[in-house]
């Protein structure tokens, strides 16, 4: 007889739960991990007591914000502004993705107007975003019927096949001629602390309509959700202890704004110093390095002058920097997220339809300047070759005239995805081996893979071992009819 015989089947030690409210979810296993229950009696429990006054108490009131990540939601966000879209997503614990530029037409969808606009503005803003969305429909059929005479169909490849992957290629020179203000969705995953800090977060965003996305993201966590999979469901509020309690993150706004006013008073004139448009940086040291961090957003300096001015100050200089913006922090707020410090800093000039795609890296430090039209727009080269050049220019020269015509913060609503703009990516080793080998790929787009290869070879020239290891893709290399 088997010494099982007879004996009870051992208790499994793997459970699935099945999806519950995100409250409910984060009620149990943090339960569960203060108790000697099984998961099973933990949920009996949580059936019985009421999760709001937990949450209250030990998320809220007493800090324990690691119960917050118990609790996840599914979250879609339509017809919002792709400028609304690049401020959602700024989070580094996020899980999501927009409509893609590659293998949607945007030309039907419309044009989001910025709340900020009096009418008369709003009038020479529609005006050049229909301009712009002309433009960006002649482009891509005329860049389409290039590439099919560049690039005859094999045999073995279907027609359907074909004409979707050329399609794309057309797209991706198209999307230069896209803006700010056209709309698109957004589907995220994040756990209620997550979400918790980008409410907090938008609601002290300069654009209106991020604010305004912001108040409604909180009241949709106090109803019952509106897209229902599972009707046994469809009775709760997804969050409402969140929509009762998030509030502004002032710090953030308040620190911005100190930062900004101490570097008008204190910086001396720029240099004029003009990097490459992808210059990688070694911090000087942590001090310099997160006082120039934080400086690098209220500017529009390079960040090497920067941190080479920072490093020659005296340490009280430095910490000055520090103190400012540390002066609106309460006990309950983080550090920002400037006082991290890298291994590796670039500073990248770069188009923002090149940076949507970047902006996706989360596992490294970014940091924007304030967007504008003073750094100009790329030129695909496709552009020439498909005889769209008078068009491409004229219609960008315009809609830069319009931008610089208008009042910030409304006017980077017509911001072309071809402008460029400065932005600062610090990470690690690991990271920037993933980045550069991913996005130099043949199947990425032109733009960033060019940045990629960049970062690679800065990389050898500093660190000739370690850029050795990383197996990029020169931007030559191209095989157009794989996606």
């Amino acid at each position: 007889m088997s010494e099982l015989a007879g004996s009870q089947a051992k208790p499994a030690r793997v459970v699935m739960l099945s999806p519950m409210p995100p409250e409910k979810s984060a009620y149990a296993l943090a339960r569960y991990s203060r108790s000697a229950d099984s998961i099973h009696q933990s949920l009996e429990w949580v059936r019985s007591h009421d999760s709001q006054k937990f949450l209250e108490s030990f998320y809220f009131q007493y800090g324990h914000a690691s119960i917050a990540d118990l609790g996840h939601l599914a979250v879609c966000l339509e017809g919002i502004s792709e400028l609304a879209a690049t401020e959602v997503e700024d989070e580094q614990l996020w899980d999501g993705q927009a409509k893609s530029t590659r293998y949607q037409d945007f030309s039907q969808v419309g044009v989001i107007t910025p709340p900020e606009f009096r009418p008369a503005e709003a009038a020479a803003y529609l005006q050049q975003a229909q301009a712009m969305i002309a433009a960006y429909r002649e482009t891509h059929a005329k860049v389409l019927d290039w590439l099919k005479t560049e690039l005859p169909r094999p045999e073995s490849m279907k027609p359907e096949a074909y004409v979707r992957n050329l399609s794309a290629r057309a797209f991706d020179v198209a999307r230069y001629l896209l803006f700010f203000g056209v709309p698109t969705n957004v589907g995220q995953v994040v756990s209620i602390r997550t979400l918790e800090k980008q409410i907090r977060r938008l609601k002290v965003s300069e654009y209106a309509e991020v604010r305004d996305l912001a108040g409604e993201l909180a009241k949709a966590c106090a109803e019952r959700p509106a897209c229902v999979w599972d009707a046994a469901l469809a009775g709760e509020a997804m969050a409402p202890t969140l929509a009762k309690y998030v509030s502004a993150d002032e710090h953030r706004r308040r620190a911005r704004a100190d930062l900004k006013l101490w570097a008008e008073q204190n910086l001396p004139p720029p240099s004029g110093y003009k990097p490459d448009s992808v210059d990688l940086v070694r911090p000087a040291d942590p001090v310099s390095e997160i006082a120039a961090t934080l400086l690098y957003p209220v500017t529009n300096r390079p960040y090497r002058e920067l941190q080479d001015l920072v490093a020659s100050w005296s340490e009280e200089r430095k910490l000055e920097v520090l103190g400012v913006a540390l002066q609106s922090r309460s006990r309950r707020d983080e550090l920002l997220r400037e006082f991290r410090t890298s291994t590796f800093i670039f500073d990248l000039i770069m188009d923002l339809g090149a940076y949507r795609d970047l902006h996706r890296h989360r596992r490294c430090e970014q940091f924007r300047q304030a967007y504008s039209a003073e750094l100009g727009y790329e030129t695909p080269e496709a552009v020439e070759k498909a005889g769209l050049s008078a068009l491409y220019s004229q219609t960008m020269e315009a809609t830069m005239k319009v931008v610089q015509s208008l009042p910030p913060p409304g006017s980077h609503y017509l911001l072309p995805f071809g402008a460029r703009a400065r932005f600062l990516f610090k990470m690690d080793f690991a990271q920037l081996e993933y980045i550069a080998k991913l996005r130099s790929g043949v199947k990425g787009h032109f733009s960033y893979r060019r940045i990629a290869w960049e970062m690679k070879r800065k990389l050898e020239r500093i660190e000739p071992s370690l850029g050795r290891l990383i197996e990029a893709t020169p931007p030559w290399e191209e095989d157009p009819l794989t996606r």
